[in-house]
Order: structure tokens, then C-alpha cells, then sequence
């Protein structure tokens, strides 16, 4: 790589005579490798779209994760394909130029050693991310929280982990931060409801009225439950009234809409059968200072 200068043309007329003979494979190579970088992601999509039909066909229970794991290996293996076209054009010009390929190569592995001591962090990032996507441990589509931050998962790449957040806040995770990654839409998700009733409530009735509106709920969402829900158990005695606990399996994704529609049907549901749900209540005692003891001198 050093020798590089020596191996250019040093005067006007050198420079118009190599780049009149050199200069037609340099362009070649420069075109390859942008064609490469323009279509790579839409032939690898294409590609990986047909294996993901052939198998929904084989599997199609698990279609929705045979689409996200898709979609997230399109932006991955186009990005390979990218990087794998840059290196071997570098070498095919560094080839034009006079230099052996071998070379770059050993210079790369030279230069690794001192740049791998300030790219550390990448490194880490790469491999980190490289074990991502061999696991499977999440895809594009996913709602997951890693490094304290949690929503959808809209980009990966062996760098870093792209998330949206509820609000819309787009956040960039680096791979090597993730010490532990808690994927929230993976095979199925769970409702995990709780509900407080006054103290003088009867637990039973209030219990059978809420299975009856889990029933109600599970019957006419049967695409998206799976088992239940229904009353767990009492969960504590609260401060102010009996916390009951309602949990139910259901499709993934699907628990956070469920739990609202069924959180919103059990309080209806009390109101017409008039089961209190205890609330904060604040007394006021107004302060007459007349009324208080006069102290004995």
C-alpha cells in the first residue's frame, strides 16, 4: 500500500497514456461494483420473498415470522453482497495500478492491528450483531426492548438495531450494547390484566362477572386467542380494594389491544352490575382555630 505513489504516472503525458490503456478497466470496475450496490438488494429480495412463500406453503402456521425473518435478512445479506463487491473491486484496481492482490490483504491484516485497537467498539458490534441474526433472536416487525429502550424493530444490520418507539421516536441501538434483547412478539403473547374491586364486594361474583366478559371476548376473537383469558387468581389486597389478576394466551402481537378492549368491557360491565372499583378518595376537614384548646399559661 505504501508503494502505491510510485506506481502512478508522474507527468501530464504518463497520466493521459495509463489512464488511455488503464483507464477502460478502472470504469469497468467502477460500473460492476455500483450495478452490484443498486440491484443487489432487490435480486437478493426477490430471491428471499420466493423461499418465504415456499415456506408459508410448508408452514403455514408461522407465516408472520416467516415474513419479518425475510424482511430482515433483505437489508443483511444485501449489505453482504455490498461489502463483499467493494473489497474485490478494491483489489481488481489496486490490481490495475500494478499491486498484487495478496498484498492488500496482508495489508489489511497489518493495518488490522492497529485500527482494530480503535475500532473495538465495531468489532464488538459486528459480531454481536452477526450473532442476532444467526439466533433468530428477533426481526424486522418485532416489538422488543434491548438497552433500555423497547419498540417495533423497523432496520438490522451486523452494526446496529433500528427501533421505533410508541411516541415515533426512531432510536439506533448499537449491537454491542444489547446485553439482553426481550422480544415481545415471538410465537405467541399474553394478556396480563389487573382489576381491583372494592373491599365490599363479593370476590366471587365479581370473578364470575369478568370470566363471563373473557368468554365474550375469546368467542369473538377465536382468530387471535389462543387459551383463555380468564381469571387467574386474587393477586393482592390493596390499599384500597382486591387486586384479581386475568391472564389469557393470544396471537402475537395481539396482547395489547385484547387487554384494552377487555380492561374497557370488565368496567362497563361493573358499572351495570353495580360492583364498585375503588378510586382515591380525599376528605377535607376545614380548620377553625377557635375550636381548638386554649393552653394554660
Amino acid at each position: 500500500m505504501i508503494a502505491l505513489p510510485f506506481l502512478l504516472p508522474s507527468s501530464t503525458g504518463e497520466w493521459q497514456d495509463w489512464l488511455g490503456d488503464e483507464g477502460p478497466r478502472l470504469l469497468a470496475i467502477l460500473i460492476v461494483v455500483i450495478t452490484v450496490r443498486i440491484f443487489s438488494r432487490p435480486v437478493v429480495g426477490r430471491v428471499l420473498r420466493g423461499a418465504g412463500r415456499q415456506a408459508r406453503r410448508l408452514r403455514p402456521e408461522d407465516e408472520m415470522l416467516v415474513e419479518r425473518r425475510v424482511k430482515t435478512l433483505e437489508g443483511t445479506v444485501g449489505w453482504a453482497v455490498t461489502l463483499t463487491a467493494a473489497f474485490i473491486g478494491l483489489a481488481l484496481a489496486l490490481d490495475v495500478v500494478g499491486m498484487d492482490a495478496t498484498a492488500l490483504i496482508a495489508g489489511f491484516g497489518v493495518a488490522g492491528i492497529a485500527v482494530g485497537l480503535g475500532a473495538q467498539t465495531l468489532i464488538k458490534d459486528v459480531i454481536t450483531g452477526m450473532f442476532i441474526l444467526l439466533e433468530d433472536q428477533y426481526s424486522v416487525g418485532d416489538v422488543v426492548r434491548v438497552a433500555d429502550v423497547s419498540g417495533v424493530v423497523v432496520d438490522i444490520t451486523p452494526r446496529r438495531t433500528v427501533l421505533r418507539d410508541l411516541d415515533g421516536n426512531v432510536h439506533s441501538v448499537p449491537n454491542s450494547e444489547i446485553r439482553v434483547a426481550t422480544n415481545m412478539t415471538r410465537d405467541f403473547s399474553r394478556i396480563n390484566l389487573d382489576f381491583s374491586i372494592a373491599y365490599e364486594e363479593d370476590i366471587a361474583r365479581a370473578i364470575a362477572v369478568a370470566n363471563e366478559e373473557c368468554a365474550r371476548l375469546a368467542a369473538e376473537r377465536a382468530d387471535d386467542v389462543i387459551a383463555g383469558p380468564a381469571v387467574l387468581r386474587v393477586n393482592a389486597l390493596g390499599e384500597s380494594g382486591v387486586d384479581i389478576k386475568v391472564t389469557g394466551d393470544v396471537r402475537a402481537g395481539k396482547q395489547w389491544e385484547l387487554t384494552g378492549i377487555l380492561r374497557w368491557r370488565i368496567h362497563d360491565r361493573f358499572g351495570v352490575e353495580g360492583i364498585s372499583i375503588p378510586y382515591p378518595h380525599q376528605v377535607q376537614v376545614p380548620y377553625r382555630g377557635t375550636d381548638l384548646p386554649q393552653l394554660e399559661s
